[in-house]
């Protein structure tokens, strides 16, 4: 199979899809992959490191779209790179569908098959190519919430781990799934007072196991949400529903009483935010006040660790990558059914419940999609 690399051009996007050791895999496997110059340049590969593994250079994104039979990306397509897409084409990439309508349409008319990263799962019911930039972005959000916590950043200017005499910041944080423990980690950490809110009894079990009384925990009631958003200095939203939009959970009117200064980091914003007040915002411009409160809600946050975090995606979707190649979209859809739930767009079909549920868009399986 041809593989082809493309330079990311979301705003602020400095990952890339295969990294030289993944392109080295991939050729030992027999395949052909096709690099767009440049594309690593900003985590310091070269072209030079492409071809020593065997890749060839194509000279702009559009060469590369015309050629491949497989296009590995990190971020959704950018309207212009959705335009280059062609039938029989596989895109494997994050996409986040729920919340973009416009990418949706332009996916289906333009008859690819696109798999999404976020929506694989694992035999134990895991997000196995979500859960690394989960990691990233979980441990972020706190460095994230400090730095906008202090005065010239608009924060209430409050350290999060205090010091001997003064209390430390308290911080709540909405999931406890990946994002939520790691953004626990690194708060508990940093000597901060954490308190994590999650639905799932299991979750608060697991959760007190690790991290013992270093850590509160409390169960999602609308009355537990209210009292610990209103009381905390820093809150993170760190809510997922597999495919679907992530659900809104803290009011417009909670939001305004939070205290002032207060700041929310909806790490949630790729699924639509679970913030009322949320929209997405970039790494040049990240944050934006509602009501006295600093929201920070940029929609690619492992994009400014781009080093560590291509290396972590690549660890997690190489295996994948090698399998599509290996074996072609249908046998390798037939044989892993954990991979076939990444399945989201085929040749027009829209094959993901949930995201059709939430635009109200027409759903086909995807067995009964790949069968026609």
């Amino acid at each position: 199979m041809l593989i082809g690399v493309t330079k990311e051009i979301k705003v602020h996007e400095y990952r890339v899809g295969l990294l030289p050791g993944s392109v080295r895999e991939l050729i030992a496997h027999g395949h052909e992959v096709l690099v767009e110059t440049g594309a690593a340049a900003a985590i310091g590969f070269s072209d030079r490191n492409y071809t020593d593994t065997g890749a060839r250079i194509a000279p702009s994104a559009e060469a590369v779209f015309a050629a491949a039979e497989m296009i590995v990306k990190v971020k959704e397509p950018q309207p212009g790179e959705r335009a280059l897409l062609r039938p029989g084409q596989v895109l494997f990439t994050y996409l986040h569908l729920a919340p973009d309508p416009d990418q949706t349409r332009d996916l289906l008319a333009g008859g690819a098959t696109c798999i999404a990263y976020e929506t694989v799962t694992s035999p134990h019911g895991g997000l196995p190519l979500l859960a690394p930039m989960s990691e990233v972005a979980g441990r972020m959000a706190i460095q994230a919430g400090a730095h906008c916590l202090e005065k010239e950043q608009g924060g209430m200017g409050i350290l999060l781990g205090g010091v001997p005499g003064v209390a430390p910041a308290g911080i709540a944080i909405i999931g406890g799934g990946v994002v939520g423990r790691n953004a626990a980690q690194i708060a508990i950490g940093m000597g901060a007072r954490v308190t994590v809110i999650d639905r799932s009894v299991d979750v608060l079990r697991d959760l007190d196991r690790q991290f013992g009384a270093r850590l509160r925990t409390a169960y999602a009631t609308q009355h537990a949400v209210d009292e610990h958003v209103t009381a905390a200095d820093l809150v993170i939203g760190a809510v997922l529903i597999p495919g679907a939009a992530a659900p809104k959970l803290v009011s417009a009117d909670l939001v305004r009483r939070m205290k002032a200064g207060a700041v929310v980091v909806d790490v949630a914003i790729d699924q639509g935010g679970c913030f009322e007040t949320s929209h997405p915002t970039t790494h040049s411009d990240p944050t934006f006040t509602v009501d006295g409160v600093i929201h920070y809600c940029v929609a690619n946050m492992p994009g400014a660790v781009p080093h560590t975090s291509t290396f972590a995606l690549n660890n997690a979707t190489l295996p994948y990558v090698l399998a599509l190649a290996d074996k072609g979209l249908h046998k390798a859809m037939a044989a892993d059914p954990f991979l076939r739930q990444g399945l989201n767009v085929h040749a027009g079909k829209l094959t993901n419940a949930a995201v059709a549920t939430t635009l109200k868009l027409p759903y086909v399986d995807a067995k009964t999609a790949l069968a026609v």
